[in-house]
């Protein structure tokens, strides 16, 4: 079954917006992941688990074709390890415009932002947020790691979360590209828990990461498997079918003002341009 955008014909990408398939982005990251894995880790993961959430929710019923993943995302805060490449928020938003006005002028109508790099969250919660009001349609965004979290609890020994470089991305990766794996430098490896930030008194404080992991991990990923790796996939994958093929995620949003409010008419909706 090829849910793969890239791997398609123009007519077969046709075929599927007259289908009203649903779009998945993978959007992940080229950053720093300690000693122990390669760069792409983030982009490698997000697009497996968007690959296969993608033939699920087609074998159940709901044609889905899964775009190519945008690699570029928020990681300035790994910066100072190396090997990052980092975008700002206009950029993001700049791309993900440009991708999702691609997919609505082609007739698609439903879009799924899977993330795979906590760096992105906010960033892309306010993207959607702006983009969907810009083209009135049904843009959701969500991360893979969220909608499987009760089954990555259960497979995991020692984190009860996917955590950046550790357990999980580390099996994960021990999976689907064990070739880039550094064993040796996972052998014995120890990584530091995000220090945390209870002397404020409130509020955030944006932070590098070198001033909470020396060594740019989080959790322990020398508990890592590849046996969990294909099981956290597998999990993952399910998570976001079960998204894709609810009918609430896709419902059309219903406008419940009264027509007057406070004995004032209420204006319609503004129509925003495409």
């Amino acid at each position: 079954m090829n849910v793969e955008w890239m791997r398609m014909k123009a007519h077969e990408t046709r075929a599927l917006a007259n289908e009203d398939a649903v779009v998945i982005i993978p959007v992940g990251s080229v950053e720093q992941h300690g000693a122990h894995l390669p760069v792409q880790t983030d982009t490698r993961i997000v697009y497996e688990t968007s690959r296969r959430a993608a033939e699920t929710a087609c074998e159940g019923g709901t044609p889905t074709v899964v775009l190519p993943t945008i690699w570029l995302g928020m990681s300035d805060h790994h910066m100072d390890f190396g090997g990052t490449l980092t975008a700002d928020y206009g950029t993001l938003h700049g791309v993900l415009h440009a991708v999702i006005h691609s997919v609505i002028h082609h007739g698609f109508r439903r879009i799924l932002v899977n993330n795979g790099h906590g760096g992105n969250t906010d960033a892309l919660k306010l993207a959607t947020a702006r983009l969907k009001r810009h083209f009135d349609a049904p843009i959701v965004v969500t991360n893979y790691m969220i909608e499987a979290a009760e089954e990555h609890a259960a497979i995991l020994d020692d984190q009860d979360c996917v955590m950046h470089a550790g357990e999980a991305e580390t099996s994960m990766m021990l999976f689907l590209e064990p070739d880039l794996v550094d064993t040796v430098a996972l052998e014995g490896f120890a990584g530091a828990a995000l220090k945390e930030e209870t002397d404020q008194p409130g509020g955030t404080r944006w932070q590098d990461f070198s001033t909470r992991t020396p060594n740019g991990v989080r959790g322990l990923p020398a508990r890592a498997t590849a046996e969990k790796g294909e099981k956290l996939l597998a999990a993952s994958a399910e998570g976001l079918a079960r998204l894709i093929v609810a009918k609430v995620t896709w419902a059309p949003a219903v406008d419940i003002r009264l027509p007057e409010i406070g004995g004032v008419p209420v204006r319609p909706k503004r129509q925003y341009p495409e």
